[in-house]
């Protein structure tokens, strides 16, 4: 009772005229920012009003939503099984909505089973603070009350920056360790590398000159590792006046990487450098932890969205990794390549953007990013083709097709469709890059001078470095390059069958025949040149019969296996072992889990060997980096979120949350836990929370789920001849396996207990 009163007191109950009760709706987004009406200074939150903050521009940061029909969307509680309608009020005044009135849209209850719509009111006044609030319908059809109101600025839009955006975001940080080590010199960690500033509070009883050095890896025990080049290190002089004075140490210009046209750090923040260990030499004073501090930067990240734990620890620590990359490379606000370059590359992108989106549900920089590469593409002909996964992955986390109808004519340029040959097939070496294609994709010659696209397959392709755990030089497993190759084919087959669903979802259905038609014939090309008829496997080329570890995972991922085939080729890669890159490694996984591999894919996820994830933790590094170690690629570095491919491959594969229909409206969980004891998962979809858990037991395992409400999921379990029985929600089902898995279909919002036992 005492709940259901503050839950009244709060607004969070309302109650029908028949006295039922249905949650309000929460966690308002505009244009699919969480936080629109966030208030920022240099980065630092602050407490400051919507209102304060447009009045003082020059002082205060703040989200400027520039679509002239932005759209809303909130979320229900897991209690609301069905939605059938809502209602949005959008005002110029809170005072307005708080006696229902909308003087620029009332949106009525409008039908829909949804919880997005996009803004049909009166246009909207730049440089005007607009509110609003929601109220919904279940299934019943009884009301909610409104939720609280939001707030958004609006501004007129941005040709250069199409997409509303936050801010960068800043938190400071005091080092976890520090250590004096002599006479004046000091040793500080600050525990995780970041992209960061640093500012120190010193007490001196003199004017003296002292030494900062900041640097990502240590040599040896205390002493930073000054090797330079891609791991950064830096040493600065600091000259410190007698008294008691604040400092901040002032990061050069890189005038290699700005020569290269990188993403700039904007005027707010100022220079950035990354580091996690810092030291200062020659200071006769006293440094504590209150004496150095550092103002971490990165894109809003909510800490508290995702939350992965294992029976297997070195699992859980991958995981917090790649968690983390993905928070501390957002530092430039797009997803770049680190801090060689600061540049986006698609590649990059695409694992950024799929690990962004499990494990924090934001989707601004993503689509910054892809708006950016369409017009700025780099030279890998693969990665040209990554565009169109990019936009529809956007499209299934979010539910919106706007990026989808505004970029629709590029994207179906980025699938390379000139290129094709007679076969079908496409090549970049049979004379079919003129200059009209190649403006057409805006590939003009980059700050090398290179002009057109070349096929990569993965990075780097050759190397002087083999090491002891694979058998060929670079990351390409010795893949032999034809004029027609199967990585970038399997990626162009991949590209068609995705422009199809686009098409459709477009409305465009003759384009959508088109594609559907490409793809089949593309299919069967794929089938005859490539397919190797005595062993089944897949060959790199067509004039070659070697076969590569990449050759058959792109293969098999993008459903160019026959069916018939799957066993031979799951049987050669496991032979290949981890014979790619750390950005290969994402589709090699992909591949192996629906294929049903997962013991396998394990095995490779939570590996102790030299090419593993958990080699990164072992050489010190707190941020994935770019190769699996120095071994492989010298020039490494050690903040690259393109090797945190475990943090989508975790959500989506292991635990198996992925989306079935736009928006997470249905979606499937299809854990795949193999040999793990218990797994626990929380991931946050733009439709609430989805939160796993498996635990096994003689008597029999374990799976609670809980779905967020207004949604449905089709709930996915292995079949184990030891446990034949499966138990829903405490009822003896009668459902029977299919291809090795129980499938139950359109479960209901709430939490539901599902057993297997003997």
């Amino acid at each position: 009772m005492k709940r259901i009163i503050s839950m009244l007191l709060s607004g969070l109950l309302y109650f029908s005229a028949e006295g039922q009760t249905i949650a309000t709706p929460r966690r308002l987004r505009c244009d699919f920012l969480l936080h629109a009406d966030k208030v920022s200074s240099h980065g630092m939150d602050m407490n400051q009003s919507l209102v304060k903050a447009v009045n003082q521009e020059d002082s205060f940061q703040f989200v400027r939503i520039i679509s002239p029909r932005p759209a809303f969307s909130w979320e229900v509680d897991s209690s609301i099984k069905k939605l059938t309608a809502f209602r949005v009020l959008v005002a110029s005044s809170p005072g307005f909505l708080n006696s229902n009135h909308a003087d620029f849209w009332d949106s009525k209850k409008k039908l829909s089973a949804g919880s997005k719509v996009l803004y049909a009111g009166k246009p909207l006044l730049p440089g005007k603070i607009y509110y609003w609030k929601v109220q919904a319908w279940n299934g019943t059809n009884v009301p909610s009350a409104f939720s609280t109101i939001a707030s958004f600025y609006y501004d007129l839009p941005n040709p250069s920056d199409p997409f509303s955006h936050y801010p960068l975001a800043a938190a400071m940080q005091a080092p976890v360790l520090v250590t004096k080590q002599g006479n004046g010199n000091y040793f500080l960690d600050f525990g995780k590398d970041g992209f960061s500033q640093l500012f120190l509070h010193l007490t001196s009883e003199k004017n003296d000159s002292i030494w900062i050095e900041a640097a990502e890896a240590l040599e040896s025990a205390g002493q930073v590792s000054k090797a330079g080049g891609n791991i950064r290190y830096i040493l600065r002089a600091l000259f410190v006046k007698k008294g008691t004075h604040d400092y901040t140490i002032e990061w050069p210009e890189n005038t290699k990487r700005n020569s290269r046209n990188p993403v700039l750090m904007p005027g707010y923040i100022g220079e950035v450098f990354p580091f996690r260990y810092v030291t200062i030499d020659n200071f006769k004073g006293l440094v504590d932890k209150k004496s150095v501090q550092r103002k971490i930067i990165f894109y809003p990240f909510d800490d508290s969205a995702s939350y992965f734990n294992s029976s297997d620890t070195i699992l859980n620590t991958i995981w917090d990794l790649c968690r983390y990359s993905i928070k501390a490379t957002s530092f430039a606000g797009y997803y770049v390549d680190g801090d060689r370059e600061r540049l986006p590359y698609e590649a990059d992108a695409l694992i950024n953007q799929l690990s962004h989106y499990t494990v924090d549900a934001e989707y601004s920089m993503a689509r910054r990013s892809m708006a950016f590469l369409l017009f700025h593409p780099t030279w890998p002909t693969e990665w040209s083709l990554q565009n169109v996964p990019l936009a529809w992955n956007d499209y299934q986390y979010t539910g919106d097709d706007r990026f989808l109808q505004k970029y629709y004519p590029e994207l179906q340029k980025k699938i390379l469709m000139p290129l094709a040959g007679e076969n079908g097939l496409i090549s970049t070496t049979t004379n079919k890059q003129t200059n009209d294609f190649l403006e057409s994709i805006h590939m003009l010659k980059d700050f090398d001078g290179k002009h057109g696209l070349k096929d990569n397959v993965d990075w780097p392709q050759r190397s002087d470095y083999t090491g002891n755990e694979k058998e060929y030089k670079g990351e390409t497993d010795g893949y032999v390059y034809s004029d027609y190759n199967a990585v970038i084919n399997a990626w162009y087959y991949h590209s068609l069958k995705l422009m199809q669903k686009i098409a459709l979802t477009l409305r465009k259905h003759a384009d959508a025949t088109f594609y559907e038609q490409k793809a089949k014939e593309v299919y069967q090309s794929f089938q005859q040149v490539f397919r190797d008829e005595q062993s089944g496997l897949i060959k790199d080329g067509d004039t070659t019969r070697h076969t590569s570890l990449h050759a058959n995972m792109f293969a098999l991922a993008f459903g160019l296996v026959p069916a018939n085939d799957i066993p031979a080729v799951t049987s050669f890669i496991k032979t290949r072992k981890m014979a790619c890159s750390v950005y290969g490694a994402q589709f090699l996984l992909e591949a192996l889990y629906d294929a049903g591999q997962a013991e396998y894919a394990l095995s490779l996820l939570n590996a102790t060997t030299q090419r593993s994830w958990y080699n990164m933790i072992r050489a010190g590094s707190t941020i994935t980096m770019e190769a699996w170690d120095k071994v492989y690629k010298p020039n490494l570095d050690l903040n690259h979120a393109w090797g945190a491919a475990p943090a989508n491959i975790i959500v989506k594969k292991l635990m198996g949350v992925e989306p079935l229909t736009a928006g997470f409206e249905t979606f499937r969980i299809k854990p795949q836990i193999a040999t793990l004891r218990f797994a626990e998962l929380k991931t946050t979809t733009i439709r609430g929370v989805v939160w796993v858990s498996w635990k096994r037991n003689v008597a029999g395992d374990r799976i609670e789920v809980s779905i967020p409400g207004g949604t449905t999921a089709n709930i996915v379990l292995p079949f184990e001849p030891g446990k034949p029985h499966l138990l829903a929600d405490g009822k003896r089902s009668s459902i029977s396996p299919v291809n090795g898995f129980f499938t139950i279909k359109a479960v209901q919002a709430g939490k539901h207990v599902f057993v297997l036992r003997p």
